[in-house]
């Protein structure tokens, strides 16, 4: 799609649901369209819909070999309960690995760099050979991605990026897992509403958003996968 053809057509799913915007994907992409998902809320939302639409669309998540036990397990149940078409993303190196070429604690020393070896990396080369991916981003998620558009052109990997619930809710989210029975990462009960790896994460501050948790205390805000780069607008970056 061209620039101007994703600008008309998010604008024109501002009115859909996220059920009609993955069935539009699937239906323009097929084994093209890559799920992409770290089992927050949303993408168990996502996984869920998408029984009734491609039950077995290819499900992409970054297994850093530093995700919490919790999130293991979660993954795990929902991989057997939705039957998922998944693939566990891992980087090229172990955390033992990366310590031995880069230093113990690289997270905490440099999170970029160890978010780049991590995660930012073994994305795009899993990404290789689709044309468009899904991704579980919300406008109310943060101040960074309040202004996320439903479609948009991933800078990094030149894919169509889909977030279908984009204007949803974190409310309405919640509203759908408990309506649906749908399992969650127990660590949400004890005040962790963003969960990424261990070492970056704890629980929400107290007067931060969602993501507060996620490398509190630093400036940094994002992994890199969803950063806007100098001179984008939000539809040309990769922060859909």
């Amino acid at each position: 799609m061209q620039r101007q053809q994703i600008e008309t057509k998010t604008q024109e799913f501002e009115d859909a649901s996220p059920y009609e915007i993955l069935a539009w994907a699937s239906e323009s992409y097929g084994e093209r369209l890559a799920i992409v998902t770290s089992f927050q809320i949303t993408g168990i939302a996502t996984l869920h819909m998408l029984q009734g639409i491609a039950p077995r669309a290819p499900v992409l998540t970054l297994d850093t070999g530093l995700l919490f036990p919790e999130t293991q397990d979660l993954i795990a149940d929902l991989e057997r309960r939705l039957q998922l078409n998944l693939r566990r993303v891992k980087p090229r190196q172990t955390p033992r690995q990366q310590a031995r070429d880069y230093g113990d604690r690289l997270w905490e020393r440099n999170p970029d760099r160890c978010c780049h070896i991590r995660k930012t990396m073994p994305l795009r080369d899993a990404l290789a050979g689709y044309e468009a991916w899904v991704t579980g981003l919300r406008r109310d998620q943060s101040a960074g991605r309040a202004s996320t558009p439903i479609l948009s052109r991933d800078s990094r990997s030149g894919l169509l990026k889909i977030a279908p619930f984009a204007n949803w809710s974190e409310d309405r989210v919640w509203d759908y897992i408990r309506e649906h029975d749908l399992p969650y990462n127990k660590l949400r009960r004890v005040g962790y509403p963003s969960i990424g790896c261990w070492p970056c994460t704890s629980a929400r501050l107290e007067k931060g958003d969602a993501r507060s948790g996620r490398w509190a205390n630093r400036i940094k805000t994002e992994c890199g996968i969803h950063s806007i780069q100098r001179g984008q607008s939000p539809v040309e970056a990769a922060h859909g």
